[in-house]
């Protein structure tokens, strides 16, 4: 059976670019991949074929050869030129196909051809950082103790005893990875003798036992700005982890929590304060002391008659802003006391004002004449148990 056009098979045309060629070769090989078409014995065939005609066309001598004498270029001792014979046919798909998988992964999978060992960027930390409400407020400076991984002085975070170089790993030549045969094609696997690193120490530093670095606890001073909230993020550059073989260190991430005050409430940059009030207070007006969460303390009026759930606000007393802005306000709820234990006179005089104010409470008696007027809409309209009407049959 005749071989089909090379370009055909790829599907592009003749003079087509490296990358126009990659780019159809990649669909190909995906399209037909064995492990994708179990249920498709066929496709295995057109694999090898899109392998083959891929190994050729990548290649700038052979594409000219190609172009030039079709398929018997490569057909030794049938006219065509010597020096491309391709062994025992359906092409080199090792160095085909890593080719465009290198191009997918390669920098994710640590690197592409030649993979010798890259410096790392440390990993970044986490802190959690409980505050008070009063530390939130005015802002601190506060201290904290952190485990992290340091460079090893020792070794200069080379790893090697005297900070001696590390050499090449025997096994992989220095590339970081091996490559194993399996079936028709070629899989490249990290190195297991230098774990990808691509280099391997001989004589390990006996103080971090060739890692480079050390665990270390270390004590740093966090600047905690005024008005930050439960959720804020300060982030400290450089705190994180070391580096591996000379990269730079990741960053420390310190991640406030806002205790709950037993006074104060927050919502954004306002506080809120209930306040229990007596009865009488509220009732013929007065003054209370309000706390403002700087330590200090501010006069209220109350004005005669005032309700339980009233609120009143005091401009500026609340939170600052964290990134500028106008400060938060302090809204203060009354919440006014029933009297409890009382003596046999204050019962009496409550007796007595219960007969003389009637007329005290409006909202009571605008209450109860809303409900009359309700129970007298629904006399004479009959009602089962449920409260739905009666349905007749």
């Amino acid at each position: 059976m005749a071989k089909r056009d090379f370009y055909d098979v790829l599907g592009v045309p003749k003079g087509s670019s490296e990358s126009d060629l990659k780019k159809a070769y990649r669909k190909k090989a995906m399209e037909l991949h064995p492990d994708r078409n179990k249920d498709k014995p066929d496709t295995e065939a057109q694999f090898k074929e899109v392998n083959e005609a891929y190994d050729v066309l990548k290649d700038a001598e052979k594409k000219a050869a190609y172009d030039r004498f079709g398929h018997a270029a490569f057909e030794g001792g049938h006219g065509g030129p010597q020096g491309f014979n391709r062994g025992s046919g359906g092409g080199d798909f090792s160095s085909a196909f890593s080719d465009v998988f290198e191009d997918l992964f390669g920098d994710f999978m640590g690197g592409g051809r030649g993979g010798q060992q890259r410096a790392a960027r440390g990993s970044d930390l986490r802190y959690n950082l409980k505050i008070s409400l009063e530390e939130a407020f005015s802002g601190k400076q506060k201290a904290i103790s952190v485990q992290s991984s340091v460079a090893c002085e020792t070794c200069r975070g080379t790893g090697a005893e005297g900070g001696a170089e590390p050499s090449n790993c025997p096994t992989c030549s220095g590339m970081g990875k091996v490559r194993a045969q399996q079936g028709f094609f070629t899989v490249e696997r990290t190195c297991p003798t230098c774990s990808g690193r691509g280099q391997i120490i001989n004589n390990p530093c006996k103080s971090c036992a060739g890692a480079g670095r050390k665990q270390k606890e270390r004590s740093l001073s966090v600047n905690i700005p005024a008005g930050v909230e439960t959720g804020t993020r300060i982030r400290l550059a450089g705190e994180g982890d070391a580096g591996m073989r000379g990269g730079p260190a990741g960053d420390l991430y310190i991640f406030i929590e806002v205790r709950d005050h037993p006074i104060f409430e927050r919502e954004g940059a306002n506080l809120f304060c209930r306040i229990p009030v007596s009865f009488a207070t509220t009732a013929l007006g007065g003054e209370i002391e309000a706390p403002t969460i700087d330590g200090g303390r501010s006069r209220v009026k109350i004005p005669a008659g005032s309700q339980n759930g009233k609120q009143m606000r005091l401009r500026s007393k609340g939170m600052p802003a964290l990134r500028g802005g106008a400060e938060g306000d302090l809204y203060i709820e009354l919440a006014i006391e029933t009297p409890v234990n009382l003596s046999a006179k204050q019962k009496e005089l409550l007796r007595e004002f219960e007969v003389l104010g009637k007329n005290n409470n409006p909202e009571g008696s605008n209450f109860f004449s809303k409900v009359k007027t309700f129970w007298d809409g629904m006399k004479g309209r009959p009602y089962s148990f449920l409260g739905s009407p009666v349905q007749k049959i």
